[in-house]
């Protein structure tokens, strides 16, 4: 039999622009600091801990942890691009349901560099070569054009050839992003923007504008889980608990169809997404509030449908009817998602825990969606791996 995982506590910080935030230790520490509190636990109690960032030297996450404790616990750091806050999370998830430990932190943070993700190490082969080999078969390449909105841009572009998808209906995603994120406070983007405003916006690639971009962003976030006899005994809250998670990477579907959707995760999207439905017995239809990853507007698009909230070829319909927000099927990134709270890649999967669980505490105030039972979470890294997890309320 396996452990039930209690989600006992979350924290984050407040995202901020590179250059005004605290270094990555700073953020680090308090993150995990309001996480504990939240759960109400002492350091003391965690037994192992999962640290996540992508721009940080080997170690760093012991160097943040000692911070908050010297206690000798297995601390394990986690690189695995932009799904590494979820990857910490479900490392952090199997320790659980295991057995091999009864509390465990996830922390992620990331201290990051104004601008376009670039090549950190151009003296050997980087992981994206086979991805870039492919894309430039698929669609070429621009040399004026981010790498990253190049992936994605393209994805968008292969949505419009197959469905007839319009350049504005991937501009309202980013519209919707701001509206929601006027209520969080802890987001980087909180002022509203209207669709003429993300049209004028910078061209960048394919159908995205800047304002369809995620902007590089520090942050840190941390959740505490536990086994629900842990939390039984040490009177923490178990109101949330991971029902079901799911980690996939690539298949050979994403590099053998000429399909940027498939070469950016939408096939393992939708395998991971799948085998969370599966296993947790529940269909997307009856989640009330996910929330996704949407580095771009084109991604939250395409994921609309490799999660299964509607269709394949529908998602410009789901859109225009407004199933993507409050009074609609489902809540999509009632946070402001990575477009409008930031994308700090470290933390991102474990700001994404926080405001489900919160949202399942109802706790979100006036972001809350009445009456969610479950939330599913969705984060995706090129290169690539892909975590879907299915929060429920007990």
């Amino acid at each position: 039999m396996t452990v039930k995982t209690i989600v006992a506590g979350v924290g984050m910080i407040p995202f901020s622009k590179p250059g005004r935030s605290e270094p990555y230790t700073s953020m680090g520490r308090e993150a995990a600091k309001i996480a504990l509190k939240d759960a109400g636990v002492d350091y003391d109690k965690i037994q192992e801990a999962f640290v996540g960032y992508v721009y940080g030297d080997s170690t760093a996450g012991q160097t943040v942890l000692y911070q908050v404790g010297l206690t000798g616990i297995p601390v394990v750091n986690v690189n695995n691009n932009c799904s590494t806050g979820s990857t910490a999370l479900y490392l952090a998830r199997r320790a659980i349901e295991t057995g091999m430990a009864d509390c465990v932190l996830a922390l992620g943070f990331e201290q990051m560099e104004p601008g376009a993700l670039g090549v950190m190490f151009p003296d050997r082969p980087t992981p994206f070569d086979s991805f870039t080999n492919r894309m430039k078969e698929i669609q070429g390449w621009d040399d004026k054009a981010p790498f990253a909105a190049q992936f994605f841009g393209g994805a968008g572009l292969k949505h419009q050839e197959l469905y007839g998808t319009k350049d504005e209906t991937f501009a309202r995603i980013s519209v919707k992003a701001r509206r929601h994120a006027a209520n969080n406070p802890l987001a980087i983007f909180r002022d509203p923007i209207t669709l003429e405003d993300v049209m004028a916006s910078k061209p960048i690639f394919g159908p995205l504008t800047r304002l369809q971009c995620c902007p590089p962003t520090c942050g840190a976030a941390a959740a505490v889980l536990c086994s629900e006899e842990f939390a039984k005994k040490h009177g923490l809250d178990t109101t949330v608990y991971i029902a079901a998670q799911s980690m996939t990477t690539d298949t050979s579907s994403s590099f053998d169809a000429s399909d940027m959707r498939k070469l950016v995760g939408y096939d393992m999207a939708k395998a991971a997404a799948d085998q969370v439905y599966e296993k947790a017995a529940i269909s997307p239809k009856d989640i009330p509030v996910v929330e996704l990853h949407d580095c771009f507007s084109a991604n939250e698009l395409i994921s609309y449908e490799a999660l299964g909230l509607c269709e394949e070829g529908s998602a410009e319909k789901f859109i225009m009817d407004n199933q993507n927000t409050y009074g609609g099927q489902c809540v999509v990134n009632p946070s402001g998602g990575l477009l409008s709270k930031g994308h700090p890649l470290g933390a991102t999967g474990l700001a994404q825990c926080t405001e489900l669980v919160n949202q399942l505490r109802d706790n979100a105030d006036k972001r809350q969606v009445e009456g969610a039972r479950f939330a599913l979470q969705h984060n995706l890294g090129l290169g690539g791996a892909c975590v879907v997890t299915l929060y429920a309320k007990q």
